[in-house]
Formats: C-alpha cells, structure tokens, sequence
C-alpha cells in the first residue's frame, strides 16, 4: 500500500506534535523524507490557521493549511484565506445552547479572533500557549454569530463532553459537524468543515484518488479522514474506538508515534 501513496495529512496536537506541542527533530526528519520521495505532506488540525504558523515555519509547508477541522484554508506562504466555511446563524445559536445545557463552556471562534467569556477559564491559558495569540473576552457572543467558523465546548467533566457531543451531532443533524478534537474539548463547525472535507479538498486540489492518500490522528475527529483515505494511522494513545477504525495503529505522541508511522508504513519499501 505505502508505494501507492502520493500525500500524508496529519492531524497536529497529540499527533504531529507531543502533548507539550514539541515537534521532534525525528519527526522533522520524517517529514524530509517524504519530500525526498515527492510524497506531499499536508497538515489540519482544529487550531485556526494562525495558530499553526509555528508549525509552518519549522517546516516551510508547500500545502494548503486546513485551520478549524477544514473550517479555512489558507496559503502557507502568506496566509491568503483560499476557502472558508462558516456556520449558519441558527446553527451557531442552537450549538451555544446544547453546550450551556451541558454546562460546558463556550468560547466561539472567527476566520480572525478567538472569543472567550473568561480569560481564566478553563484551559485558555494552554489554548493561548498552544495558538500563540490571545483569545479576546465577551460575555455576550450575540455580535459574533454571523461570522462563527468554529464553536468549541470546554469542561474537565470528560462525560459530559461525551453527551454533549452526542446531543450536538443529533440535534445538529446537517447543520452542522460536531466531534471531539480533545477529551476536553467539542467542536463545532459548518457540516462541510470536518477533516473529511480536507481529504476531499486535497484530493480534488492534486488529484488523488483515495487510496493514494494516508491519514493520521488520535481523536474521535479524526475518524472521518480515516474514512476517505486508503491508509489510516492512529496514534498508540488513541481510544479503541478509533484504533478499531484506523488501518493501522502507531506508536503515541510521546514515543515518536508520527516518526514511526511515516518510517514503517509509508516510507518502507517506497
């Protein structure tokens, strides 16, 4: 299967890089490699695109960048907005009540800004380490509604991110695509905005069939790029239920999981 593959899209937190949002040098490496075999190597992740500009200038990206689960995306040279897909008013509203109901806590997102109701809350200090820009306060998020791109529900109570997450994705129906990217953490974005979506536009951009793309993730979220791809990874610190969807399994984010991936299935006898 690896010599049919022509592109590899990565999720990044707990898969490109570790939990402490290292990019390892072997990981670099691997990367090269599949340059040197012009295999191409794409990157999406639930982060907005800014967020990920960190990761571009270690690794000088040739792909579009999918931001939001593929809510934009954008040139990696100079961050030219290529495609965005925004949540329709009514969705956004309905999402923001199935998180309140749940008690999880909101924070809303734009193609430009980062809103949350409480720089202290939960996980907005990691958040704002990880994207490396601040996340603006309002208690309100009425004003913002017409440019949401992505909602998120935060809380520690990892059950109740489950069932808020299942409420969401019946609720929602197709309007909009609800998956977990962290335990702590429920995504909400346009239903076209998901990594399937990604698979979908990068297969159309370098037309490539599906089996000629490898995926790779460790969340219920990246499930759905598993899908449309021909070979799927899944991190060793992933749940069963998605190593059970993955075609193969690697070693976790703190063991050089995405290193090995790229070593033993993609690379080997390529």
């Amino acid at each position: 299967m690896s010599e049919s593959i022509s592109l590899l899209l990565a999720d990044v937190d707990g898969t490109l890089v570790t939990k402490e949002k290292v990019l390892t040098d072997r990981a670099k490496a691997a990367i090269a490699a599949l340059k040197e075999r012009n295999i191409l190597f794409a990157i999406t992740s639930g982060r907005p695109p800014r967020g990920m500009a960190v990761i571009n200038d270690a690794l000088h990206l040739e792909t579009p960048i999918a931001g939001f689960n593929g809510g934009v995306f954008v040139e990696p040279e100079d961050g030219k907005v290529l495609q965005s897909k925004i949540l329709a008013r009514d969705a956004a509203q309905t999402t923001l009540d199935i998180i309140k109901k749940n008690g999880l806590v909101a924070w809303l997102y734009t193609p430009d800004d980062w809103y949350v109701p409480d720089p202290k809350g939960p996980h907005v200090a990691r958040e704002t380490w990880t994207v490396k820009f601040d996340a603006k306060v309002a208690s309100d998020f009425t004003p913002y509604l017409d440019q949401a791109v992505k909602i998120v529900g935060v809380s520690d109570d990892l059950a109740a991110v489950e069932a808020c997450e299942a409420e969401a994705q019946k609720t929602l129906a197709n309007h909009a695509s609800a998956a977990r990217s962290q335990p702590y953490y429920l995504d909400v974005t346009h239903p076209e905005a998901n990594k399937a979506g990604v698979v979908a536009y990068l297969a159309k951009l370098y037309q490539l069939d599906a089996h000629q793309i490898a995926t790779i993730g460790d969340m219920p979220n990246d499930v759905l790029m598993f899908k449309k791809s021909g070979l799927s990874i899944a991190m060793g610190q992933a749940s069963d239920e998605v190593k059970r969807q993955a075609t193969k399994v690697t070693a976790s984010s703190e063991n050089e999981g995405f290193a090995k991936a790229v070593e033993d299935f993609i690379l080997a006898g390529s």
